[in-house]
């Protein structure tokens, strides 16, 4: 890591990302799927949560906030949500569903979008922010 900051910001993301994986090895309880509304909102907190995260950890990396970056952060949540269906498939009781990596994916959304406000509101970084390891530019003169 290169960006000042960014290590407190992996610390998290990895750390939610073993809580998710942990939860994930657990059996679902025998009676009815739980394909309620708790397990939707349950999958959007759980990404909006990594997404915020992943949006954090990225911004403080490359010392900026752009669309490449937002849309990273946004595409490592919904891989680690579709790997997360994967490793279901291969707990008993659980199975893998395109309707959940769905679910992931909005929460994701949400987490990465109220990362930028937040980071716009507190005015921490610009859209144009240069990377912390370059200097600024100058115009020729």
């Amino acid at each position: 890591m290169t960006g000042a900051g960014a290590r407190p910001w992996l610390v998290a993301l990895l750390a939610w990302a073993a809580l998710i994986f942990a939860l994930s090895s657990f059996p679902n309880p025998p009676g009815p799927r739980a394909t309620d509304l708790r397990s939707t909102l349950a999958h959007v907190a759980e990404y909006a949560v990594f997404g915020f995260l992943a949006l954090n950890l990225l911004v403080r990396w490359r010392g900026q906030l752009s669309a490449r970056i937002v849309a990273a952060a946004w595409l490592l949540s919904v891989a680690y949500g579709i790997s997360d269906e994967l490793h279901q498939a291969f707990v008993p009781r659980r199975d893998a569903s395109l309707l959940d990596v769905l679910t992931d994916a909005a929460g994701a959304a949400l987490g990465v979008a109220a990362a930028v406000l937040l980071l716009r509101a507190r005015g921490r970084l610009s859209r144009t922010a240069d990377p912390p390891d370059r200097a600024p530019r100058r115009s020729a003169q």
